[in-house]
């Protein structure tokens, strides 16, 4: 049905077009809402007020992360108003860390579908299925399967919220019309039995379809993507390890995709390293970095720190042995036998360690990065041991959300005297200490992948490039400033995200058009022309009347 037929409550009940209480007067007799709504018509800033008021007298984060989600359900336009203009308070609401709670319970909350689910059943109709989908100009799609939700593991469908969260920071962030944006969950089954067993679980129950199966449902998937919505940029989010590297391989080239666990993250903590030595001085070359885990994310953030160092005349022999990794089994060293492949790489000549404390006495590392999930791993032991050989350690508790945290902000400033420089995979209180007050804030991917994603889309990049994420992670550190060093913090604030995000689109399309990639040619003043592209939460300027008669 065309908008120019909706009249009454049908416009109510569709989130695009419906204002509520402010629909003016005339507006109201026009669409026959007149005995639908009270007298009063209030202002938009009304709504929010009244809105906010609402969301912060819930009991819980829990209850403030379905609240919004009923408020984007019935009105998307104040939805986004309220999360662009109040980004530090809902943020954790909306994506991590209440986000993964919100995963682990959706069984039991689903209401209003939101997005595309596509089953391992759907081989050979998968194109017919996107078209179900009622917008035809979609620019950013965010695909996970579920697997490795967070560091929460195999949620299934129930993991749908990562992707609808994602976007939802598109919007806010980067001004990606929320129209434009579509969620997808693959939907293969769980290993989760206690999810399959589950009463309320929505998606299929049975173990993993995995191999050749698996290949043949993404790439057919993939390929009614770019015939459906040529234009889009794909984002994998949150798959196992093992898929995460083989998808991206497997069609970074045949779409315009990334991977922002490996890649996004990559980038968010390239920067962090950045903004830190501008306080240790020095610069990335003078790092010695100790990954606590060696998953995906892990080795992804130590390819780019390698890319970055050859970048600046190191060679590749030498830039490796920049970075270490200790997995559930000890030291990742050439000695090991039956590595996965990512970690082949970084495999170096070196007696066997088997735990972290040891690992930080023997290799006396400059900075100690946590993407394992392992709660409570960075113990005032270990951060004191590091601390004993640096002036100022830095110290990334990266695993999300709250609950896997390797530390909190506090132990990091207590146990290493006030020394250590700290970021977290999830929002950290301001601390004080000793008479020091310190801003820790969160190594959160929303710093650049919404940037990266808005600088391809505005070139149409053929594909997204590794160096794209040098440039959003040098992008990123170069607009941090100088107050906020001062104050222990590695990242802007984020009231200031858009310019971030503007920033870093900015820097991505410069690069895109040094590799020869884009098909649009950006103007010279390639931030004017990105920014003014951007969606604004707001009411439609042309009256709703003459719209939907015209």
């Amino acid at each position: 049905m065309s908008d120019h037929a909706l009249r009454g409550q049908q416009i109510l009940h569709n989130q695009w077009l419906n204002r509520g209480s402010a629909f003016t007067h005339d507006e109201r007799r026009a669409y026959e809402l007149d005995a639908l709504l009270p007298a009063r018509v209030f202002a938009f800033e009304e709504q929010v007020a009244r809105s906010l008021a609402n969301l912060r007298r819930q009991a819980t984060d829990l209850d403030r992360y379905v609240y919004l989600q009923g408020l984007h359900s019935r009105n998307a336009t104040l939805f986004y108003r309220i999360v662009l203009e109040h980004l530090a308070e809902t943020m954790p609401i909306i994506y991590t860390p209440t986000v993964g709670e919100a995963c682990q319970k959706s069984g039991d909350l689903f209401g209003r579908s939101h997005g595309l689910y596509i089953e391992i059943h759907d081989v050979g109709r998968i194109g017919e299925l996107l078209q179900q989908w009622p917008h035809d100009d979609v620019e950013v799609i965010v695909v996970t399967d579920g697997e490795r939700i967070l560091g929460l593991g195999d949620l299934g469908v129930q993991g749908m919220g990562i992707p609808i969260g994602k976007l939802d920071l598109y919007t806010a962030c980067a001004g990606i019309a929320p129209e434009r944006c579509l969620p997808v969950t693959i939907d293969v089954g769980t290993d989760t039995a206690a999810l399959r067993d589950a009463p309320f679980y929505p998606g299929l129950q049975q173990p993993r379809v995995r191999g050749a199966a698996y290949d043949q449902l993404l790439d057919e998937f993939v390929e009614a993507v770019k015939d459906r919505f040529p234009h889009a940029v794909l984002q994998w989010e949150d798959f196992g390890t093992d898929n995460a590297f083989h998808l991206l391989a497997r069609h970074r080239h045949r779409i315009r995709s990334f991977n922002d666990d490996i890649q996004g993250t990559a980038a968010v903590t390239l920067a962090g390293l950045l903004s830190a030595t501008r306080i240790t001085g020095g610069g990335l070359a003078d790092q010695r970095i100790l990954f606590l885990g060696a998953g995906s994310a892990a080795t992804g953030i130590g390819e780019l720190i390698v890319a970055d160092l050859v970048a600046d005349g190191m060679p590749e022999a030498e830039a490796l042995r920049h970075c270490w990794f200790l997995d559930s089994t000890g030291l990742v060293t050439a000695g090991r036998d039956r590595l996965a492949s990512h970690k082949v790489r970084f495999a170096h000549e070196h007696a066997p360690v088997g735990d972290l404390l040891t690992a930080v006495r023997t290799l006396r590392p400059t900075a100690l990065i946590g993407v394992a999930a392992q709660t409570g791993a960075f113990t005032e032991q270990v951060i004191a041991e590091l601390a004993a050989h640096r002036d100022r350690p830095i110290v990334f508790a990266l695993s999300n959300p709250t609950s896997k945290a390797e530390c909190t902000a506090e132990q990091a400033y207590r146990w290493s005297g006030g020394r250590a420089l700290f970021a977290s995979g999830s929002p950290s209180a301001p601390v004080e200490w000793q008479g020091h007050h310190f801003e820790p804030r969160q190594a959160n991917n929303v710093y650049v992948f919404p940037g990266i994603g808005l600088g391809v889309i505005r070139t149409q990049a053929i594909c997204v490039s590794d160096e794209m994420f040098r440039a959003a992670a040098h992008a990123l550190a170069e607009g941090l400033g100088e107050h906020d060093l001062a104050k222990g913090a590695l990242y802007p604030t984020l009231d200031t995200i858009r310019d971030t995000s503007v920033r870093i689109a900015a820097a991505v399309a410069r690069e895109a058009v040094r590799q020869g990639l884009v098909t649009v040619q950006p103007p010279a003043d390639i931030e004017q022309w990105i920014s003014e592209a951007m969606y604004v939460p707001e009411y439609p300027r042309i009256p709703l009347e003459r719209r939907i008669n015209d």
